[in-house]
């Protein structure tokens, strides 16, 4: 594997954070018993012997250059940390798989809260395996979960979950499914000298550039706390199913897409939870536009770094909340139609200058639609996962959007979980007003 330093854009710079996802999957009662040896040594030899030559960044460090006041990325082959552990407890002790569960990150290795960078592994797996005794005298059944650590700077949604099929294509015996990663990311960096044509007011400046790698507004805090739940939000889950998101579609007059209608949704509903007095103040909602196919020229299909920047939508808040849902609606369209080719090079130059994060802060939160990415076709070998998603974090600054299970022939049902946190009043109001379709 090559030694060298890979240079991270500054869209890169701007999402240095982990990202934990879990799946989970049952043996099929067709399928002969499988030990955790056989799955945790089948998936440890597929990265070992196979995944990390194209992936070969995934063994580095990131590494705080002090001369560029950058983060690069430093292939130094460390190594990527796996671990195989083994639960008393089977699948269905754990509920209902969809809900998020802070208690889920147990089948996710975290080697780095509180250690430098050139400690801290950007690529984690942990292989656990469920046992339990259906009938002690006739058979015995199995389930599994593996657990996924990757840090954001090094790869986006997309190219994680390309990265995750190409993982479990290897274990079924197929082989890589890509034959080509692009991983330079010079070809999105900022302009010399840096050409502003747009105001950025969905970034933050931030005060001083840092090293600690931690979600968007908690830049400033000693640790990256998000990861750990405090008592100051309450956290829900909401499931809108199909037929509630076709009713929003058509609540919202004009046509739209299903993303479009339940952001717009959501965000008037949250707004009414934080400006309970329907005053003049701006309400924003950050959520991420992939620019692949927006750049010009565009970028390939075979880039695996952050290709995503953040749109926002605005309004003030009694607009938001006195006008029909198609107003939302518009200001979501209009958001993502600002993304640009000029406006993307805008947003890496801004980057240059002032360096920053999404700004969620103001009652300005982040969505983010997870139940877009492919991780629910991911086969390891045993048929689609009972369930895959994010491991939750503590913090009210992100809304996720997540899938809302899957059927017994693998397929999703159709609707949409949204999980989100506020403090314990807001989230009163909110809950007053959610479900008011």
């Amino acid at each position: 594997m090559p030694i060298e330093t890979i240079f991270l854009s500054n869209i890169d710079q701007a999402v240095t954070f982990p990202v934990e996802t879990v799946f989970f999957y049952e043996v099929p009662p067709n399928r002969p018993y499988a030990s955790t040896a056989d799955i945790a040594g089948n998936v440890k030899k597929a990265v070992e012997e196979v995944l990390l030559i194209p992936y070969y960044f995934m063994a580095g460090r990131l590494n705080f250059n002090d001369e560029t006041k950058r983060l690069e990325l430093v292939c130094n082959n460390a190594g990527a940390l796996f671990v195989s552990a083994k639960s008393r407890f089977s699948l269905k002790d754990l509920g209902s798989l969809s809900h998020p569960n802070p208690t889920f990150h147990r089948f996710v290795h975290r080697p780095g809260l509180y250690k430098s960078l050139a400690e801290t592994a950007v690529f984690t797996i942990q292989a656990s395996c469920s046992h339990f005794l259906v009938n002690v005298t006739m058979f015995e059944c199995g389930g599994f979960a593996i657990g996924f650590m990757t840090n954001h700077a090094i790869l986006d949604g997309k190219s994680a979950s390309e990265m995750f099929h190409n993982l479990a294509s290897i274990c079924r015996g197929q082989g890589l499914k890509t034959k080509h990663i692009n991983n330079d990311r010079t070809c999105i960096k900022a302009r010399t000298p840096p050409q502003i044509h747009f105001p950025h007011n969905e970034y933050l400046k931030l005060s001083k550039t840092t090293s600690l790698a931690s979600s968007f507004t908690s830049q400033n805090r000693t640790s990256p706390s998000p990861l750990i739940f405090s008592d100051k939000y309450t956290h829900n889950l909401f499931t809108f199913t199909s037929q509630m998101l076709t009713l929003l579609k058509s609540k919202a007059i004009i046509k739209c897409s299903t993303f479009e209608a339940i952001l717009a949704h959501i965000w008037r509903a949250r707004t009414k939870a934080n400006f309970y007095d329907y005053d003049d103040r701006e309400s924003t909602v950050l959520f991420a536009v992939d620019v692949r196919d927006k750049m010009s020229p565009p970028l390939t299909r075979s880039f695996v770094g952050n290709a995503v920047i953040t749109a926002f939508a605005s309004a003030k808040a009694r607009d938001l909340i006195e006008k029909p849902l198609s107003f939302g609606v518009e200001m979501v369209r209009k958001g993502r139609e600002r993304v640009t080719s000029d406006y993307i090079k805008s947003v890496i130059d801004w980057l240059e200058v002032y360096k920053g994060v999404p700004k969620t802060c103001d009652g300005a939160f982040y969505v983010s639609a997870w139940w877009k990415l492919a991780f629910g076709e991911v086969d390891f070998g045993f048929g689609r996962p009972k369930h895959a998603g994010p491991i939750v974090s503590g913090n009210d600054e992100f809304v996720l959007f997540l899938s809302d299970g899957i059927d017994c022939e693998g397929k999703g049902f159709g609707g949409i979980n949204v999980w989100m946190g506020l403090e314990k009043e807001k989230m009163e109001r909110f809950l007053a007003c959610v479900f008011e379709i």
